[in-house]
């Protein structure tokens, strides 16, 4: 559905973990409260690399000389890194927790079981926990997400991308259509709300097989879609031989028509890449665009994390033999940064600005623990420019500042 990105890193030797009285210590920034926590979980094993793809994800072949994925000593691993974690998150409660991948469905019932089972005996969790996971047609198997319900899953976020057989095939994908549609019928038989993540501007694709694609989306009745601009991002296979994609203008038009027909279907825009009929929104990524904090864990995961008087990023080891390696002896984490106060403005920014219903300034200063002046030429430049709308309360992105969201952002980049 959504990850947070992951950058390229060195990783030659586990990074310096401070203790909780280090991050608790005087600073800068005064944050009246923290904001709610969610727990990310990396599985990062797929059966086949995307060639779009520039998450940390890893192939894995059944029979092949790897053997089987290492579900038990993966999530041994999960466990050590989540223990060393929680003085950082002591007393906290978790809202949400997404197990994201790689294709995570690649794990049996049985290990997710294990797996929530393992996290809810570490962390508090609110009883209405949202626990989110991808899935994947080409891993599906009849009464397999029945058993991921029964594990304690409550969303499955299921990525079909096309129904078109052509394109699924253009994008590297490994299974059908018809796989897809047993999916789809699967997941909604299975559980009260699921995800349905598909992508557009695709290499070919036609404005009518755009809408094709999204009848069929829209006929099973989807409480959440979410609908992804194909881009080509570096240290891909497509960076490496682009295919032709749509121009930007026939893309645009496909956007629109997205919104037209999810908003004929009862579908709000809440955000730029998802569309979601009321009391369906996906809490964890809404957190994420709400500057909430998260705790990653799993090879490569990122975490984000707020105390009295600092803002706080960590990335795990990225290989997955390594991650394990290492959280096993307790040093799970590669990278340990203290966001820059000059920074936090545009980190916000990036995240809220992406709302439909933008951010309250006051949720600005209690997550950034900044005052309103660190943004306000920001607000005044972006206003002038009519990408956004404000009263004493809230800001608002305008259609145009939803069409040009990135010029938008940049506004609040630190000089």
């Amino acid at each position: 559905m959504v990850h947070i990105p992951i950058t390229p890193q060195a990783e030659a030797e586990p990074a310096v973990v401070r203790d909780i009285q280090h991050y608790m210590r005087p600073g800068l920034l005064q944050l009246p409260s923290l904001p709610p926590l969610s727990l990310y979980v990396h599985l990062p094993w797929c059966l086949k690399k995307c060639p779009y793809c520039d998450f940390n994800s890893h192939e894995f072949r059944a029979g092949g000389s790897g053997g089987e994925v290492p579900e038990q000593r993966y999530i041994d691993a999960l466990m050590a890194d989540l223990e060393a974690a929680l003085p950082l998150v002591w007393g906290r409660s978790v809202h949400s927790i997404f197990i994201g991948g790689g294709t995570p469905s690649l794990f049996s019932p049985a290990a997710i079981d294990r797996l929530i089972g393992d996290i809810r005996a570490r962390l508090r969790l609110e009883p209405d926990c949202e626990i989110t996971m991808e899935a994947n047609p080409g891993t599906f198997e009849k009464d397999r997400f029945r058993a991921f319900r029964a594990a304690g899953v409550t969303r499955l976020s299921v990525g079909v991308q096309s129904f078109n057989d052509q394109h699924l095939k253009a994008l590297g994908r490994v299974h059908d259509r018809s796989q897809a549609m047993a999916a789809v019928e699967e997941a909604a038989a299975s559980f009260d709300t699921f995800n349905l993540d598909i992508m557009y501007a695709l290499p070919g694709q036609t404005l009518p097989e755009l809408e094709q694609d999204l009848r069929t989306a829209l006929a099973f009745k989807p409480p959440h879609i979410s609908i992804y601009h194909l881009t080509i991002e570096p240290n891909t296979y497509f960076a490496k031989f682009p295919p032709a994609i749509p121009e930007d203008d026939q893309a645009y038009a496909m956007l629109d028509r997205i919104t037209e027909m999810t908003g004929q279907a009862g579908m709000a825009r809440y955000e730029i890449s998802a569309y979601a009929q009321p009391g369906h929104q996906c809490f964890h990524n809404a957190n994420y665009w709400q500057f909430g904090d998260y705790l990653g864990i799993g090879a490569g995961a990122h975490s984000k994390l707020s105390f009295a008087h600092r803002v706080v990023r960590q990335v795990r080891f990225r290989d997955p033999a390594r991650y394990m390696d290492n959280a096993l002896a307790g040093h799970a984490v590669a990278q340990d940064d203290e966001v820059r106060r000059a920074d936090l403005p545009f980190e916000y920014m990036l995240n809220a600005l992406r709302l439909r219903e933008g951010f309250a300034l006051q949720d600005f200063m209690a997550r950034t623990g900044l005052p309103l002046t660190a943004i306000a030429k920001g607000l005044e430049a972006a206003e002038r420019k009519g990408l956004i709308e404000r009263d004493m309360a809230r800001v608002r992105p305008t259609e145009r500042g939803f069409d040009f969201l990135s010029d938008l952002q940049e506004l609040f980049l630190a000089d």
